[in-house]
């Protein structure tokens, strides 16, 4: 017998990740008619993963230019983070030109996140407290929770309309107490798809202008919500333009398929130069204990195709082929659910933009689409657009209208 102390014995067993768990579920199923649409990776015509030509040709290059594997600085390839700014901020930026961005390379989105996070954390002044959408990317909370600041949520969804709550909205984050950090999706919010028009963003603007609110823009999908880079980068320019010392996470794993590489950066728009030098300093200091230098590789191919024009127009070809065929299949999907006479009003699947649907299933009728229809997805009624194709949507429509009519019951509710 062992005389050693069990230092473990009491840390509890984890909740499961929900989307991971839809995909192990998935996996297990030997259906030839499963379908899984809780993954939040693109999917080409044929439910592949799919590398974009323009990523592949940067490959080659990089092949051939046999560079070594040196660690890079701790705020990343310095012609990634040029190029990554400009196509956020867009290259005429003032705050940009005036050199008083503070960028840093990021491990994708979440990464971004929780350098933001760390900052606030550290040196943010004013209320502790970030606003959330409600709902929003799951993650977002621990991200928050586990730099010990607080959360709270404005409305975002209203399941009447299954659209934007945006008087909710906007009460929300004008009842915040002055000074608060606002949390905004820049476009295709995830998880409902739905996003404020450009109206609106003018609006929410102004009121967190008034406020002295603190904004912090998450962008994870530049170009893959509408097929074009500055219509979907429009919030975070005009937030810049009207004065707003905006935050933002901004990822290249959706628009460039580089899921695994995990790039991103982190930035923040300071008062002058100086103030930025001083900012980047203190970024750093929170890069550093965290994972102390990003990915080289990844950054070398973001770089290489943003930095040849050639590659450049051909991935903004490519970035729209994905947004259209998305936007093609909730045409297509919303026609099915007309055609099988599904109950209720279906016209949010085209209104709503990105990869993400929020359906308005109720978490009943998921259990049944899994359980006698092998159909995949979060019990909130998320479905990732991309897991659909001409191959499965018939399929999938026609067991939706079904599990609607109460046609499928749930073995969890017999």
């Amino acid at each position: 017998m062992s005389h050693f102390t069990n230092f473990w014995a009491s840390v509890p067993q984890g909740p499961p990740d929900p989307i991971l768990g839809v995909s192990e579920a998935f996996a297990k199923d030997q259906s030839s008619n499963k379908i899984n649409v809780g993954v939040g990776a693109y999917r080409d015509e044929n439910g592949k993963p799919y590398v974009l030509e323009s990523v592949s040709k940067a490959e080659d290059i990089l092949h051939q230019k046999r560079s070594n594997k040196e660690y890079l600085p701790i705020t990343g390839e310095a012609d990634f983070v040029k190029l990554a700014s400009e196509l956020a901020y867009g290259k005429d930026c003032k705050a940009l030109q005036d050199g008083r961005i503070a960028v840093s390379q990021s491990i994708s989105g979440t990464g971004a996140l929780r350098i933001a996070t760390g900052f606030l954390s550290m040196f943010y002044s004013g209320p502790r407290v970030v606003y959330l959408p409600n709902p929003t990317w799951g993650n977002h909370i621990p991200v928050v929770e586990q730099t010990g600041m607080r959360v709270a949520r404005y409305r975002y969804f209203d399941k009447k309309t299954v659209g934007l709550d945006f008087d909710g909205m906007k009460e929300d984050i004008k009842a915040a107490e002055q000074g608060s950090i606002i949390l905004l999706h820049a476009c295709a919010q995830n998880p409902t798809g739905i996003d404020p028009t450009q109206d609106q963003w003018k609006e929410l603007c102004e009121i967190t202008k008034a406020k002295k609110h603190l904004v912090l823009f998450d962008m994870a999908y530049q170009g893959f919500a509408s097929g074009d880079i500055i219509r979907d980068a429009f919030a975070v320019r005009y937030f810049v333009e009207q004065g707003h010392q905006i935050l933002l996470a901004q990822s290249f794993a959706k628009n460039l398929g580089l899921y695994g590489e995990r790039i991103g950066t982190f930035s923040m728009v300071c008062t002058n130069k100086e103030e930025k030098d001083r900012i980047q300093s203190q970024v750093k200091r929170v890069i550093r204990p965290l994972y102390s230098s990003p990915p080289l590789h990844g950054a070398q191919l973001v770089a290489t195709i943003l930095g040849s024009p050639e590659l450049y127009e051909q991935w903004l070809g490519e970035v729209k082929k994905m947004a259209d065929r998305i936007i093609a299949m909730r045409e297509r999907l919303y026609d099915l659910l007309v055609e099988f006479k599904t109950p209720g009003e279906w016209g949010h699947i085209k209104s709503q933009i990105g990869m993400f649907s929020f359906t308005g299933l109720t978490p009943e009728q998921v259990d049944a689409l899994k359980d006698h229809a092998h159909v995949y997805m979060t019990r909130d009624g998320r479905i990732s657009m991309a897991g659909l194709n001409e191959g499965n949507i018939q399929y999938f429509a026609e067991s939706v209208s079904k599990a609607v009519k109460g046609e499928l019951q749930s073995k969890s509710s017999l």
